[in-house]
């Protein structure tokens, strides 16, 4: 289920959280796990399987706002969920374990190594590539990963690449925040 409109936190409020972040990237992916916390799914909650969430690209030349996923689809022992602070990324590409994959963004760590949470485990661990891909129609299809919408994705993917390659930058920083 996405919402039927676009987030529409505005372009002063997403400075203010790269700010407090002290990110000084030109490109710069935000997102903000609970967006919709009160007006999908159950009230208060950060409900998972749900476009809940939200995503805004900032760079000096364009401002978008995105339908997003930041959690695991379900809950289920040991899944990763990724922990909020700032995250490097890189183009890349999704699906590659079954063929050519499609473009996506993926860690820029070493081992593409994130710190995450675990169902049903205390504290934090390190999580494998967890990527920012197109979800599905049916599912958000994440595993931990942070996926968008997929009627935005051609959208979204396309703007993150354009705006990396016009400013010159071969990763671009990802601030994971939660709604307050």
């Amino acid at each position: 289920m996405v919402p039927a409109t676009r987030p529409k936190l505005g372009q002063k409020e997403v400075a203010q959280i790269i700010k407090r972040h002290a990110v000084t990237d030109d490109v710069v992916l935000v997102g903000i796990r609970g967006y919709y916390l009160n007006s999908m799914g159950k009230p208060g909650v950060n409900d998972r399987g749900l476009y809940d969430d939200a995503m805004f690209l900032v760079s000096p030349t364009a401002y978008a706002t995105f339908n997003a996923n930041t959690d695991p689809s379900i809950y289920s022992p040991s899944i990763a969920t990724l922990v909020p602070g700032v995250h490097r990324y890189r183009k890349g590409r999704h699906g590659i374990s079954r063929g050519a994959g499609y473009p996506a963004l993926r860690p820029a760590t070493k081992g593409e190594a994130l710190p995450v949470s675990r169902d049903g485990r205390s504290g934090t661990t390190t999580g494998i590539a967890l990527n920012i891909h197109k979800g599905s129609r049916t599912s958000t299809s994440s595993r931990g990963c942070q996926t968008i919408h997929p009627s935005q994705w051609d959208a979204f993917i396309n703007l993150v690449y354009l705006e990396l390659t016009r400013h010159d930058q071969a990763t671009v920083p990802y601030i994971l925040t939660v709604h307050a």
